[in-house]
């Protein structure tokens, strides 16, 4: 992850990073070292929901508004795979297609 184009931090500028849904804390911990490596002092992270139920670990203080518990089950116990249903992994970048 990168800063934008036309995106810059001043060396030390306090920032915080927020995200709409935070699943695994992934990209919002790439965030958080975009802007430490660009020279920001990243003071914490916020999101709207977190499906992590509070579990993501981003490498600095985080809060949500709402926490999920969203359960997670293998393949092979999965009703929906078993219905042959594409899978979608947790986050937003990747499409698993099980068909």
């Amino acid at each position: 992850m990168v800063l934008r184009r036309g995106f810059s931090v001043a060396a030390g500028e306090r920032t915080l990073v927020v995200e709409d849904v935070v699943t695994t804390g992934g990209s919002t911990r790439e965030a958080v070292e975009a802007l430490r490596t660009a020279g920001a002092e990243v003071i914490g992270a916020a999101s709207i929901i977190d499906r992590s139920s509070g579990a993501a670990e981003v490498g600095v203080p985080r809060i949500a508004l709402a926490t999920l518990d969203v359960t997670s089950l293998e393949p092979a116990i999965c009703d929906a795979c078993a219905r042959g249903e594409i899978a979608i992994k947790p986050g937003s970048r990747t499409v698993i297609n099980k068909g």
